[in-house]
């Protein structure tokens, strides 16, 4: 008999981790005699804990299709980290009673570093308990920190907004240079890694005056007003790209509020402000400044083409590999060339992956600190290049799905969180 599959969105959605469900989706419509239903977590895990469980099967061929070109996490997503097994196994004995309720055989976890720990610690205990379940980790973040696989799904999308809008920003500023704004700085996410921020530094090769600012690299005020100071002397005008985890050499985040999230990670979101005013403060240039935020991760309609193929072949990666019997494991993407752009599905063990963040190569950063050297951007064109554009309506709108959600029928009793 086949068993029934759950698959869940876990932490920040991103402009293609729909293209993964659709991937997931579609690919278990094809083996019934393995996969019987598809049931995803209403907002992430917490759908499974407490069993608000969605029945894809009541979505049409045509919607789950839409998922392909629709941003965001069409189940909803969450910010909720299961601790660890020795803290709270009744969060993970819980999972494992709702599967078994539902006689589910298969958990398809669609996120991060976070989720990755989840789903490994899942398939260690599940075989304990006498239920197994393939756990299979379908790879997302825009943070692009996850190990082994050469990117990550939601990367090359974000870093394709980044550079165009940088781009298209830094002409504005430089088309007023002359009596108006001289300094325009942007803040991107990426708390430990600067992989969002070097997409923004690519504007340097269209002749924009640029300096960027790495989690990487302990941030020098005085290093980096020299070198803003220089650009306008230079051009006229500078653009500043921050990453919301630059921090000073105590650590301590340019952008950090005092808060936290529900993971305990530092709240970020300020940077920006931060350093525009200390430019102004210390040299006079006018500024103007922005973060990216939600935009930057939603911005479907400026999707990277391979983005959008990788992200669908990887969820259906992980659909054929639970098939074939693989299980703990997450599928990667592979590298084969950069020019040509060629790549291909392989696999790492969670083991390997769970809890281990990659870091921008210091190799990939000059000399400087504040920029890129040609081998990042022979790793980052090929990820942003072609457009996957979603298509519109008449009314010049996006065409965008909403699913139905369909809820199954609870078999258990309730959990509190």
């Amino acid at each position: 008999m086949p068993k029934n599959a759950f698959y869940a969105q876990s932490g920040g959605v991103t402009a293609v981790i729909n293209a993964s469900a659709c991937g997931v989706i579609e690919t278990a419509r094809k083996h019934p005699e393995q996969i019987g239903k598809v049931y995803a977590g209403r907002n992430g895990i917490i759908g499974a804990l407490t069993e608000d469980l969605i029945d894809t099967s009541a979505e049409s061929d045509a919607d789950i299709a839409a998922l392909k070109h629709t941003p965001s996490g069409g189940f909803g997503s969450c910010r909720f980290k299961l601790k660890s097994l020795e803290d709270n196994k009744r969060e993970y004995e819980r999972l494992i009673e709702v599967f078994k309720a539902h006689d589910i055989g298969y958990f398809f976890y669609n996120g991060g570093g976070d989720s990755a720990d989840t789903c490994y610690k899942v398939s260690q205990l599940s075989e304990k308990m006498g239920f197994p379940v393939q756990a299979i980790h379908v790879p997302k973040t825009v943070d692009n920190d996850l190990p082994i696989t050469d990117n990550c799904p939601g990367f090359g999308s974000v870093a394709k907004y980044i550079a165009v809008s940088t781009l298209e920003a830094s002409f504005d500023v430089r088309s007023m240079a002359a009596t108006s704004t001289k300094i325009f700085v942007i803040e991107v996410m990426g708390r430990h890694a600067g992989w969002i921020a070097a997409a923004g530094a690519l504007v340097e090769d269209n002749g924009i005056p640029v300096v960027t600012l790495f989690p990487e690299v302990e941030f020098d005020q005085e290093k980096f007003l020299a070198a803003v100071k220089a650009k306008v002397e230079e051009h006229g005008f500078c653009t500043i790209v921050v990453s919301e985890g630059c921090h000073w050499p105590d650590g301590k985040f340019l952008a950090e509020q005092g808060t936290r999230d529900s993971f305990g990670h530092a709240q970020l979101g300020g940077a920006a402000p931060v350093v525009a005013n200390m430019i102004k403060e210390a040299l006079g240039y006018k500024f103007h400044w922005a973060v990216a935020d939600y935009l930057q991760r939603a911005a479907r309609h400026l999707a990277s083409e391979s983005d959008v193929a990788q992200a669908y072949a990887l969820g259906e990666a992980a659909v054929q590999k639970a098939v074939e019997g693989k299980n703990s494991i997450m599928p990667t993407v592979v590298r084969e060339s950069s020019n040509p752009y060629k790549w291909s599905i392989g696999e790492a063990p969670l083991s390997e992956v769970a809890n281990v963040e990659k870091m921008m190569p210091m190799d990939f950063i000059s000399e400087d600190g504040f920029g890129i050297t040609d081998a990042c951007k022979e790793y980052l064109y090929p990820l942003i290049k072609g457009e996957a554009y979603p298509p519109y309506t008449d009314k010049g709108m996006p065409d965008y799905v909403t699913l139905k959600h369909v809820a199954v029928p609870k078999k258990l009793d309730t959990f509190e969180l």
